[in-house]
This record gives C-alpha cells, structure tokens and sequence, in this order.
C-alpha cells in the first residue's frame, strides 16, 4: 500500500477502532445498567454486542486495511511482511487513538464523564495467561481460517472472541489498543492502568505463539509426505499450503 491507499487504510483503521471500542465499552455500560447486578447477564450483552460489532466492523473495512483494529494482528502482518515497520506504527497510531475515541464516544453517549481512569484491578497470573491463551487463539484463528477460508475470517474472529469472553478469566481483551482505551474508562469493561502492562506483554507473547504455530503447521513434512502425492486427509482441491 502507498500514497492515497495507504492514508485510506489508516483512516480504516482508526475509524473502525473507534467504533470497535464504542461498541465493547457502550455494550458494557448498557449491560451492567440493565442487568440489576447479575455480571453474568452483563457480559452476556457485552459478548453478544461486541461479536456482532465485530463481523461488521471486519466486513465493512477488511477490503481497505485488512480491518486489523489490533496492534497484536499488525505485528504479526509485519513479520509475515504485509506491512513495513514504518506502516506497523502509522496502523499502531491509528488504532490506538482511535481506540481512545471510541471509549470517550461510548460516554458521551451514556452522559459519563469523558476523562476517566479505571479502578478495576485485573491482576495476577491468571489474568495474564488469560491474555496469552486468547490473544493466540485469536491470531491462530486469523492466520489459519485465512489460509483455509478466508471469506469466512470474520465470523470465525467473532466465534472466538465470544468464546474467550466466557472461558478465559480476563474476558479476552486479545488487544493492546484496546486496553489502553479500557483503562480510560471506569466501567464495567474497564481495566486499572497498574494492569495494563501485564495484560500488553502476555497478548504479544500470545501473538508470536500463534505466529510460530502457524509458521510449523503451514511447513510441509517431507518424511512423512511421499513425493509426489497429497496428504491423504487433504482433497486434491484444497490448498496445502
């Protein structure tokens, strides 16, 4: 991507982060209004809103910028070398601040105070495996549904997000941009900044797992692959990679 293309992209970019993080906060806020106390009720709104925000957010802005709204994705896009460094931290920026509009636009919408600093400690060991497990499930899911299917890449994301808001004790942020936004809102979706560099570093370490994962599972094993044939298990039509 160069010139026009690539300032489009990044307005994809900041645009749907943005909206991305409006979605995960506003769902929140809605939910711990609406459920009378019942967390579980809560993050049940909460999932239900960011999935669907997801496949249309990556529907809407997957053909412009590959709808990443993820630093952890952009790193791993630079190594797979779909991005340059230089254009890793224009996506980064974008995301990032983006992430922050959309915290602020969720309250304005609920008539909140703008600035905010979380108070919700999410802390500990637990929480931070939490962040490595969902972060790689989310990339491996990415990398390995896009090699597959790669029309189906969006609802295979919501699928799994959904899925970590439930079995991880984090509730999956998976993203360090939107961590950033979270810790500027003190609301049900919210996280303290003491918490946010433990979350940040275990969602890295959870993307590179994933790239290298997908790096040994795309490698073909010539010992166990006789030349000049296909795997057994895979029809004759489907990529090999």
């Amino acid at each position: 991507m160069r010139g026009a293309n690539f300032a489009r992209a990044c307005c994809a970019e900041a645009l749907g982060s943005c909206l991305l993080a409006a979605i995960v906060i506003g769902s929140g806020i809605m939910g711990a209004r609406l459920s009378g106390g019942n967390d579980a009720m809560a993050l049940l709104g909460n999932t239900l809103a960011t999935a669907a925000g997801l496949i249309v957010l990556i529907l809407s802005f997957g053909a412009i910028s590959g709808a990443h709204f993820n630093p952890a994705v952009s790193v791993i896009m630079t190594l797979r070398g779909e991005l340059t460094k230089a254009q890793l931290a224009a996506y980064v920026l974008a995301q990032t601040a983006g992430m922050v509009l959309g915290a602020w636009l969720a309250h304005a919408m609920f008539e909140l105070p703008t600035l905010q600093l979380s108070t919700k400690i999410r802390a500990g060991s637990a929480q931070h495996l939490s962040e490595f497990v969902a972060t790689f499930c989310l990339l491996l899911t990415i990398l390995r549904v896009n090699r597959a299917r790669p029309e189906l890449t969006p609802f295979a994301v919501a699928a799994v997000i959904t899925a970590g808001y439930w079995f991880t004790a984090s509730t999956s942020f998976a993203n360090p941009a939107i961590t950033l936004a979270r810790a500027l809102s003190d609301t049900f979706a919210g996280i303290a900044p003491v918490s946010v560099a433990g979350f940040i570093l275990a969602q890295l370490l959870g993307a590179l797992a994933a790239w290298g994962v997908d790096l040994a599972l795309a490698q073909p094993n010539p010992a166990s692959t006789p030349a000049n044939s296909a795997p057994a298990t895979v029809p004759p039509t489907a990529p090999t990679n």
